[in-house]
């Protein structure tokens, strides 16, 4: 039997109104024939959790470039438990500080790309990490 499609949620948290990036990795998400659900600007993280249960996805990528990361990245996976939805992968991006990546880990964002990663190898470490939920 073979395994069903990836379906990946690239969402944009907070006040942030800068949406290229999100749109260029959903785009290669497509490409590389994921099924991408793409929430649009402004989204609180009760939004985006909502959206990802709603969605039956099994990641969520998370785009960020103002700074707030280390509240509403950690906010999305502690509303993803409260629902009871803690099994579905989060992954972020965006300006985030290389000082600031452990703390992220530490509240369970499975991998954070900085700029300059190439859509190639975040496509990569999806294909290698990321598998269809039960």
């Amino acid at each position: 039997m073979a395994e069903r499609t990836l379906r990946i949620l690239v969402g944009k948290p907070g006040l942030d109104g800068h949406d290229r990036g999100a749109k260029i990795i959903a785009r290669a998400f497509r490409d590389a024939g994921f099924e991408v659900i793409y929430t649009g600007l402004h989204q609180t993280p009760e939004q985006i959790v909502s959206a990802a249960i709603q969605e039956d996805v099994d990641c969520v990528g998370l785009s960020i470039l103002s700074g707030a990361h280390n509240t509403l990245l950690p906010k999305v996976m502690q509303t993803l438990k409260e629902k009871g939805a803690g099994d579905i992968m989060v992954f972020g991006g965006g300006v985030i500080p290389e000082d600031d990546i452990p703390g992220l880990k530490a509240a369970g964002i499975c991998e954070v790309f900085t700029p300059g990663t190439s859509t190639e190898d975040i496509v990569a470490w999806v294909k290698s990490n990321v598998h269809p939920r039960a």
